[in-house]
């Protein structure tokens, strides 16, 4: 019993070391314009038996469980941000990097991999489709702070958030490949409908119930409704993927709904599930660095044959997949040459390279130290430059700077009516205009206005200043008339 206790003890403390240092590598990670998943990883790696040897972990298992669940949660987190306005412009193209883009990208790489790894053409596949989509979170991480013009931006948001499943069903195809003696072909090109077709379904499913879900019921507390709305993002992967079709899929475009409705406790929400969303991170990104052992991964035989990989992936692949699935789009030269230095690998190529560890393939922990080793490589590389490269590209504006004052935004549940943050622009109506001229719909009151870094108290001849953020107070009844009257989106 002894033993347990500390056992579990030591467990605990491990887990909140770790997460503190996750924390603090943020940090580090802004500075250095390095991604943080690179340091979480390397937290791990130096926490593991080949570093300080405080922890010994070797499940795949669990890796894949935790980075599966991790996923989901980061997703969910960006589906919640991204507006279906900026979707719909960007549909074409992004969605077309998301599938001719994967196709192209693992093709590519898995001549290479034949080549270069010494292995069979299906396992060369295999390995081109772990590694055929890009991470949202470590290019965004690496581009916080910066405005890209255009829609290079909104065009690799959608591209991460909806390339994932792509490339899990080429892997989880590939694996049954190897590994079934007469698999069926038409059957599994089949699937690639019937979990696209029904992951979108049911995403939208999901979605309206948690959306008509969340504001109709009332609950005692205010902190259950993020975890309300974070069950649905469960239910939205697990009930799909009981369907066999894609519970990432449906996962990020339930959030997309969800995100993107009008929500009771909407801010808390979104600011639980970044939270929430972060923590996983940290600790899938460190549990991957226990999984590997840096004795096999840093041998030359690794380290030659990933650096070879990973200059195809970087130099070739991802062009060759860039150039041509937006052969007919309005993207010049330059925006084409970003778009494919800013295809960065992260977690996704990480986690499904432990499928094949699982499914027992033959050359399974060769192919997963190379695609460690690849997903470091880019991250380091393009992730240190994708900044720089934008700049000398002229593709960025200029920085954006987050406000410097601080004010809780809160749905008042029981009182129906909430507190909305609005940014005076020359677009909005009633710049330049008193407070005793405007006519507001019923029930609506400025709290406050925030201009510059001073606290403006509102009266009657206050008048509104471009940049001028307003904290108005309204009903919910009253709340569309006043987004129409400010000209502010959903």
């Amino acid at each position: 019993m002894e033993n347990s206790l500390i056992s579990s003890d030591y467990f605990i403390l491990m887990t909140a070391l770790l997460l503190v240092t996750g924390v603090i590598t943020t940090k580090f990670s802004t500075r250095l314009g390095v991604p943080a998943l690179v340091l979480f990883i390397l937290v791990g790696m130096l926490a593991g038996s080949d570093g300080l040897g405080l922890i010994y972990f070797d499940n795949a298992k669990l890796t894949q469980l935790i980075g599966i669940l991790a996923l989901v949660m980061i997703l969910f987190e960006g589906g919640l941000q991204t507006k279906i306005s900026t979707v719909k412009s960007v549909a074409k193209p992004a969605l077309s990097l998301a599938t001719l883009g994967v196709l192209v990208t693992t093709s590519v790489v898995a001549v290479a991999a034949k080549l270069i790894l010494g292995v069979s053409w299906l396992e060369g596949f295999l390995f081109g489709a772990i590694v055929g989509s890009t991470d949202a979170a470590a290019v965004f991480a690496v581009l916080k702070g910066q405005n890209v013009k255009g829609e290079l931006g909104s065009t690799l948001e959608v591209e991460s958030g909806t390339n994932d499943p792509m490339a899990v069903f080429l892997t989880i195809s590939f694996i049954e490949l190897l590994t079934v003696e007469n698999p069926s072909y038409p059957l599994i090109i089949g699937s690639f409908f019937w979990q696209m077709g029904l992951g979108l379904a049911l995403g939208i499913l999901f979605g309206k119930l948690a959306t008509r879900s969340i504001n109709r019921i009332n609950l005692d507390s205010s902190g259950l409704y993020p975890v309300f709305a974070m069950a649905f993002a469960l239910l939205a992967y697990s009930i799909t993927d009981l369907f066999n079709a894609s519970g990432l899929l449906a996962v990020y475009v339930a959030a997309m709904l969800i995100g993107n409705s009008e929500l009771t406790y909407k801010h808390s929400i979104f600011k639980f599930n970044e939270g929430f969303a972060w923590m996983m991170q940290i600790l899938m990104f460190v549990i991957l660095g226990l999984l590997v052992f840096p004795s096999q991964l840093f041998t030359w035989d690794v380290a030659l044959k990933g650096v070879l990989l990973s200059a195809i992936l970087i130099l070739l692949a991802r062009p060759a997949a860039v150039f041509l699935s937006l052969v007919k789009s309005d993207f010049d030269v330059k925006d084409k040459v970003f778009l494919s230095w800013a295809g960065l690998r992260g977690a996704v190529p990480i986690v499904l390279a432990t499928f094949p560890l699982i499914a027992g393939i033959e050359n399974s922990p060769m192919i997963f130290n190379v695609v460690f080793f690849v997903v470091l490589t880019s991250a380091l590389i393009q992730g240190s430059t994708i900044s720089i490269f934008a700049e000398k590209l002229g593709l960025t504006g200029p920085k954006k700077v987050d406000p410097v004052h601080s004010l809780e935004l809160v749905s008042i549940g029981r009182a129906n009516a909430e507190i909305m943050e609005v940014e005076v622009n020359e677009e909005t109506p009633i710049l330049g205009k008193s407070l005793i001229q405007i006519v507001f719909p019923k029930d609506v009151l400025i709290n406050a206005i925030i201009r510059g870094s001073q606290l403006v108290t509102p009266y009657g001849e206050t008048v509104i200043e471009k940049g001028d953020i307003l904290y108005i107070l309204v009903s919910r009844s009253s709340k569309s008339d006043l987004k129409k009257m400010l000209n502010v989106e959903d």
